[in-house]
């Protein structure tokens, strides 16, 4: 019987895929977000009609946030897990059982119209259960209770996919409904939670390496916790009530104390390394979001769906592709140090995210974006694929 993670992964004899947690969902998922892009651009030209049941908005909006985050999450939960509890990770047929779940997942949605209607909902919904069920499960045997705030975050998530559903087959327009508000907030609670743990840690060990005096503020201190309430409170109260004059200004001020709590991560001192200013540049998308949309509630803006991008493309795209390309390079062995191709996956979804911003003044902008983001996952498969399908370098 295998006795550490180590001697776990070398006994899998199967495809390297399926040695570690963040090889296939971190691969696919990125090459879900490059398909599903695909889909979407003619589709929102008129040009092709999607077989799904949700309307052509929702599906997009359901498959980058439920699918595209769903994968990225359980790569980054079935990768870190194991740290945080010294249990063994999920590798070999059982990852990829639960792989294929979420495979299924995908064709169900994409394809619910061919089927009955509880049949996308019922696979869609079985891999975040699962998944809730594998950790928590982990959590228990760890007893590392400190992590269960990340476990009632998925619980969360699970829930804001089911009222998604549920507003699409009860006639409603979800992209626009409490399900996707409610899956936005808990994912941007998730990157403040998580981001607030390994942004200030990783710039540190970084700035301790580079024989640099400054350190950046150590993660989750009061005032953390503070902002973490106080955001917490604030997103409920966006998801129930969004144009709210009041819930504009407690936006507001929750972008200002975002802005004060990353200011003492350093992040000016991280220009030179690519691998941290993502990290920065990533999280900063919270407070712009934050004060975007806080703004949109108070003057009424027609358009606030341009400044919830910031949070959608932004803060989410943007944190997920940082932590892939990091986690993946550390994790097959390879040196952390961003390639040329790597800064530019970083800058084309960047370009993604000011091309989206521009687009209800220019309509083509539209498209301009949903370019950048297909090169950005494009480079990423083709950048990080070959490494997350091979053995871990010096295995």
């Amino acid at each position: 019987m295998t006795s550490t993670s180590a001697e776990q992964m070398r006994a899998w004899q199967g495809p390297a895929l399926f040695s570690f947690g963040f090889r296939p969902f971190f691969l696919f998922g990125a090459a879900w977000a490059m398909v599903a892009m695909l889909l979407w651009l003619p589709a929102l030209a008129g040009a092709l009609s999607l077989p799904s049941r949700f309307d052509p908005v929702s599906w997009h909006a359901h498959e980058f946030l439920f699918g595209y985050l769903g994968a990225v999450l359980a790569g980054f939960l079935l990768t870190a897990v194991p740290n945080w509890t010294g249990r063994l990770p999920i590798v070999g047929w059982r990852l990829a059982a639960l792989f294929a779940l979420w495979v299924a997942g995908r064709f169900a949605v994409l394809f619910s119209a061919l089927v009955p209607p509880p049949i996308a909902p019922v696979l869609d919904l079985a891999f975040p259960v699962v998944l809730g069920g594998l950790i928590l499960r982990e959590i228990l045997a760890g007893q590392n209770w400190r992590n269960l705030i990340v476990l009632a975050l998925l619980v969360v998530f699970t829930l804001a996919n089911a009222l998604f559903h549920a507003e699409a087959m009860t006639g409603g327009y979800p992209a626009q409904g409490v399900g996707l508000r409610l899956g936005l907030a808990t994912a941007v609670m998730m990157i403040a939670v998580v981001g607030g743990r390994i942004v200030p840690s990783f710039t540190r060990n970084w700035l301790v390496k580079a024989n640099r005096p400054a350190r950046p503020a150590p993660p989750m201190q009061r005032f953390d916790k503070l902002v973490l309430l106080v955001t917490m409170a604030v997103l409920a109260a966006w998801v129930y009530r969004p144009f709210a004059p009041q819930t504009g200004v407690a936006l507001i001020a929750t972008g200002v104390l975002h802005l004060a709590r990353q200011g003492r991560w350093q992040p000016h001192r991280t220009l030179r390394e690519p691998l941290l200013w993502v990290l920065h540049a990533a999280y900063l998308f919270i407070p712009a979001g934050a004060l975007a949309l806080g703004v949109a509630s108070i003057t009424g803006a027609a358009d606030a769906a341009s400044a919830q991008h910031l949070w959608m493309t932004g803060a989410i795209g943007a944190m997920t592709m940082a932590v892939m390309t990091r986690a993946s390079l550390g994790h097959t062995g390879q040196a952390l140090a961003a390639s040329r191709a790597t800064v530019v996956i970083y800058i084309c979804l960047f370009g993604a995210v000011l091309a989206r911003l521009l687009s209800p003044a220019h309509s083509a902008m539209s498209h301009v974006s949903g370019m950048l983001w297909l090169v950005a996952f494009a480079g990423f498969v083709a950048a990080y694929g070959p490494s997350l399908l091979r053995p871990k370098l010096g295995k």
